[in-house]
């Protein structure tokens, strides 16, 4: 068996009925590619060999009423692919506003508890004949956004035909003696830990307040103005998607010397500026969001998430695109320095001493305080690092990929992931706070274009050199 982390854990006690945390993604395939022909058979005999080599795939939680600590991962004894692998037909005329409201429908659904956390449905009947859809769900707790990439990785092959992967044991069993008995241990040993992670949390209160005094701060929780998008959640997700030529992103990119991130960070603000106003809704401080960061390569944690979160100042109060992207920049790369001081593994440490009381206690509780009429933040934002390359999903080539992540106390989540020279942009929702999401998704290109005339014009403009 295998021991879920704090911060596996609490992505499964932050769970409600109006808050599913699933990571899922939208994979539009190219069914012509697939040897012998597509047929869902086929697709279907063909992940069955590949969940083989997938221990995520076929481990469920476990757990014992006199377990102290976090409940542990086992192999499904009983597994069955026909539990997980579902088959739909999309509406006429197949195109991606029919796709998009089945994929919200899917979102929207819990996952069941009692087996592996992930579902897979192919959805059939679109706008090409030679084409299929595939929706797949996982829960937070099995992975985060760049294991989510990783676990998607392994389903795909860079040739058509390539051979199914050779089976890979899972986590293996366990009762509830053994999960009670470890759990006595890691609850015993929480003390020792802690004497290690309130001296680090000092610290970096104390090194925040010394920032905070030199304007060197991510932006600060609770910070963020009220928005359409933040307020209270129902079960119900929306979905809308889009795309963006790569190359047109890092023009901008290198016009104005940012990063990548920067500029997807400069094209949120820019549609949700451009959104709020046209509602008449744009407030005129600057919207927030938070950012995960990957920290997989900086940390010894055990467990499947390695995250940690900053906070991101938008600049949607600046109507000039080419001062925004300058302010988000900078202020991108304090909260960078902000979060690498703070430490990969605090919130990794930290949660290691929550259980399902405590954090369900929160949920009920945070709503309540009267301590900001501010949200915490508005929106979730963020950006996977994507396979590069022609990739096969099971044979079928790959056209394009939308990850979508879930919503967390707010009811906006704006994922991008990178595929063979494009930008996929997922966007998730509440449609009880907004009820339509094309407005925003169909805003990006917009905002690209925008940008690159920015930066098109900052490159002809003189820089003064042969003045005298």
């Amino acid at each position: 068996m295998e021991r879920l982390s704090g911060l596996d854990a609490f992505f499964l006690y932050m769970e409600t009925p109006t808050q599913p945390l699933n990571v899922c993604c939208i994979l539009e395939l190219d069914t012509s590619t697939m040897p012998g022909g597509y047929t869902y058979a086929r697709f279907r005999a063909a992940l069955g060999k590949h969940v083989k080599a997938v221990p995520e795939f076929r481990m469920k939680l476990a757990d014992s009423q006199l377990n102290l600590d976090h409940p542990v991962w086992v192999d499904d004894e009983n597994f069955q692919l026909r539990r997980h692998l579902h088959r739909v037909g999309v509406p006429a005329p197949g195109g991606r506003r029919e796709l998009a409201e089945i994929c919200g429908y899917i979102a929207g659904l819990p996952l069941d508890r009692d087996r592996p956390l992930w579902e897979m449905w192919v959805l059939e009947g679109g706008a090409r004949p030679d084409s299929v859809a595939i929706m797949l769900k996982v829960h937070h707790a099995v992975v985060d956004g760049v294991a989510g990439a990783n676990l998607l990785a392994q389903l795909c092959s860079v040739e058509p035909e390539a051979p199914a992967p050779q089976p890979i044991q899972g986590a293996g069993r366990g009762n509830p003696l053994q999960i009670a008995v470890s759990g006595l241990l890691g609850f015993a040993l929480r003390p020792l830990r802690l004497a290690t992670v309130v001296p680090a949390t000092l610290l970096t209160l104390a090194q925040t307040a010394v920032r905070a005094r030199e304007g060197r701060t991510m932006a600060a929780p609770f910070s963020a103005p009220p928005t359409p998008f933040n307020g209270s959640l129902s079960r119900h997700r929306n979905i809308a998607y889009t795309q963006l030529d790569m190359r047109d992103v890092k023009r901008v990119k290198d016009r104005f010397g940012v990063t990548v991130n920067d500029v997807v960070v400069a094209l949120c603000a820019g549609v949700l500026r451009r959104f709020l106003h046209e509602r008449g809704e744009l407030p005129d401080a600057p919207l927030v969001s938070t950012v995960p960061v990957s920290v997989h390569t900086k940390t010894d944690r055990p467990g499947r998430n390695h995250t940690t979160w900053m906070f991101c100042r938008l600049e949607s109060q600046i109507s000039d695109p080419a001062e925004r992207i300058r302010a988000i920049a900078a202020g991108n790369n304090a909260a960078k320095d902000h979060t690498a001081a703070i430490g990969p593994t605090l919130l990794h440490d930290w949660t290691q001493f929550g259980g399902q009381s405590m954090f369900g206690a929160a949920m009920k509780i945070l709503p309540r305080i009267p301590i900001s009429s501010s949200p915490v933040y508005n929106l979730i934002l963020s950006n996977v690092p994507g396979p590069q390359g022609q990739l096969y999903f099971l044979g079928c080539g790959i056209d394009s990929m939308y990850p979508l992540g879930p919503l967390l106390s707010a009811g906006l989540n704006i994922t991008v992931m990178s595929l063979n020279g494009e930008l996929g942009i997922g966007i998730l929702a509440c449609p009880d706070l907004l009820p339509d999401l094309w407005p925003i998704a169909d805003g990006f290109p917009d905002a690209l274009k925008e940008l690159l005339e920015c930066s098109d014009n900052q490159s002809e403009e003189p820089d003064g050199s042969d003045q005298p």
